[in-house]
């Protein structure tokens, strides 16, 4: 699709990307350079401007969602994608629904801390960057959680009569995100952080696609390659909570059976930026999905 064709349809792109938000309706500091992230201040605060970008060249939709576990055990720490990202079966699910439904008040607790941890990945532009101002003008990758998403989809989808809708991942009818940062209980939250008035963010349709051209692929991300086999997550697994487990994948349903959770030491998680962290979730956004429901769907299968 040449830069043209992206202009002509910016009117006809909202209701596919409403579409796709609604189907689908934390973070580790990547080694990745291509990403940015926002610096905070020794309070916690911080501030930034950025513009969510259309999706990049041959591919439908400007995000990624991603799955992973992070928690450590007796073994040391498991900081794994998870296959559920890709729509196949994941031994630490598979464990959790097991934790889950035994009833047993010390195994949920367990499994709330090795839940899965939802995040999100979008091409962004970098408008302000106070802390950092080298990276203003420049495209990024920028990873985020359920919080920001559901402030991407409030755009899409306002609840009041007197607010219009606007796709936030548009070039010319879109917004600039204020991203507010503020320190609550230990976790960083955006809950202050919202869309300016719509407008183009840039008056030049050359220098728009110059910035679309340096987008990266998201659909990179879904690739098998990124993800490790089943048996191999289920050995890293069992070194982690310190059991013997099988891995041939045909005894796993037995392997699990009998699967006791060692006791987890308390010690701080690696450094993750995350929202507001509710109850249920060992860090970053609450994903609905790993649910009460989820766990026994999951063992029902």
């Amino acid at each position: 699709m040449d830069f043209s064709k992206l202009k002509s349809q910016s009117s006809k792109s909202m209701d596919d990307l409403t579409k796709k938000l609604a189907a689908v309706s934390g973070n580790e500091r990547s080694s990745d350079d291509r990403f940015w992230s926002p610096t905070v201040d020794k309070a916690g605060n911080g501030y930034a401007v950025i513009r969510f970008l259309p999706a990049p060249n041959d591919e439908d939709v400007p995000f990624v969602r991603l799955f992973d576990h992070g928690f450590q055990g007796p073994g040391g720490w498991y900081i794994e994608n998870s296959l559920t990202t890709i729509g196949q079966n994941d031994p630490v699910s598979e464990y959790n629904s097991k934790l889950w439904n035994s009833g047993i008040d010390d195994n949920k607790a367990i499994a709330r801390k090795q839940k899965r941890r939802l995040h999100f990945i979008s091409n962004i532009y970098v408008v302000e960057d106070p802390a950092n101002p080298a990276n203003e003008g420049k495209v990024f990758l920028y990873k985020y959680g359920k919080k920001i998403f559901d402030k991407l989809n409030d755009a899409m989808n306002p609840q009041y009569q007197d607010e219009t809708p606007i796709n936030p991942f548009d070039f010319w009818n879109g917004a600039n995100f204020k991203l507010k940062i503020r320190n609550v209980e230990g976790y960083r939250n955006y809950d202050k952080s919202e869309f300016a008035s719509p407008g183009a963010l840039l008056d030049d349709d050359s220098e728009l696609e110059a910035i679309w051209k340096q987008e990266a692929s998201l659909a990179d991300f879904l690739k098998p390659d990124n993800f490790k086999s089943y048996d191999e997550l289920k050995r890293k697994l069992a070194k982690v909570l310190a059991e013997d487990l099988e891995t041939d994948r045909s005894s796993r349903a037995e392997t699990i059976e009998e699967l006791q959770p060692k006791p987890q030491r308390e010690m701080a998680a690696p450094s993750i930026e995350e929202d507001e962290t509710p109850p249920f979730s060992m860090s970053g956004d609450d994903d609905e999905d790993d649910s009460l429901e989820f766990f026994e769907n999951l063992a029902n299968k």
